[in-house]
């Protein structure tokens, strides 16, 4: 215990950094742990779109979106889910929706936002189209 003492007297600064990625860190789980969207992995969207009839909303920008996307996936970009037009989303707002990007993040984003305007069962795919592709999972591209 002595020569721990002696580290964060003899260190402060690196000490007082990794202290403070600690508690980032604890504070990212809670805030996960305690948000109402869930991160889903490929598999699990297939199980949801399969068995609970979830809807699958890409939230890219229109071109992305016509250069690969998850089969019968609406696509309501994020700058349509700030505005709030989304009444291609109104009558699925009882059944689960899960959201999708690049990466997850933007994603992610969509949700907590769409979570204020009143929807309930969100879900984030994580890793976004980026682990869908690499998973060889099926992809559709719009002909327009």
């Amino acid at each position: 215990m002595q020569e721990y003492i002696e580290f964060f007297k003899a260190h402060s600064m690196l000490s007082l950094a990794w202290v403070g990625l600690f508690v980032v860190l604890v504070a990212s789980l809670i805030k996960s742990s305690m948000s109402k969207i869930k991160n889903i992995s490929h598999q699990e969207l297939t199980i949801m779109v399969n068995r609970q009839d979830a809807k699958v909303v890409d939230v890219r920008s229109n071109d992305e979106f016509r250069k690969g996307h998850i089969v019968d996936a609406l696509n309501v970009t994020l700058a349509d889910i700030k505005n709030n037009q989304i009444s291609a989303l109104e009558k699925y707002k009882a059944s689960p929706i899960i959201l999708v990007c690049n990466a997850g993040m933007t994603s992610s984003q969509a949700a907590q936002l769409l979570g204020q305007q009143g929807f309930e069962n969100l879900y984030n795919l994580k890793g976004g189209m980026g682990e869908w592709q690499a998973a060889n999972m099926p992809v559709s591209k719009s002909k327009r």
